[in-house]
């Protein structure tokens, strides 16, 4: 019986993370394929890839740039959607892009010996008045979300590992081999 349940457990550690990641992919294929008319499983994804292919090739290109960056323009001076369209473009850029960043990992010293791994998004907080502290994201586990902290400059220690594999250690929960 001791065989059983560890095959079982070691079944389970394979299985589940292939069928979580395969029902989100299909999910994800499902809903767009019904925005398109296609009878074809998969077209939508296809043409979006492409859509989005089209639109990185003509925001590059000298004469449809400038098109680009009045959109940016407006959406940026917009009352209401500024606020969205920035922290959606910034939070973009951060993962992707020549801006990326969470490049800079830190542990950041706590209370009572404490410690947490962050990534440090501004050394300079002057725009706030503030003044030997920085800037420190803290992802949450299992989650997309995070949360921001500031602390001072002299609690916090780079972390010499690459920035995507410390992304994947604290999302995980450190599970993740680092």
């Amino acid at each position: 019986m001791h065989y059983f349940v560890r095959y079982f457990v070691r079944g389970l550690i394979v299985v589940v993370p292939i069928a979580l990641t395969a029902w989100v992919l299909f999910q994800v294929f499902v809903s767009i394929d019904s925005l398109v008319p296609f009878a074809v499983p998969g077209t939508g994804f296809v043409l979006t890839i492409l859509t989005i292919l089209l639109i990185g090739f003509l925001a590059s290109n000298i004469v449809t740039r400038k098109l680009f960056d009045v959109i940016e323009i407006v959406f940026s001076r917009a009352p209401i959607a500024r606020i969205l369209y920035v922290s959606i473009r910034d939070f973009v850029e951060a993962f992707v892009g020549d801006r990326k960043k969470f490049n800079r990992p830190v542990l950041v010293s706590l209370a009572n010996g404490l410690q947490a791994v962050g990534f440090l998004t501004r050394d300079d907080l002057s725009l706030l008045g503030i003044r030997d502290r920085v800037a420190v994201y803290f992802p949450q586990s299992y989650n997309f979300a995070g949360n921001l902290l500031i602390v001072p400059a002299a609690s916090i220690e780079p972390i010499s590992t690459d920035s995507a594999r410390i992304m994947a250690f604290v999302i995980s929960g450190g599970v993740s081999e680092v």
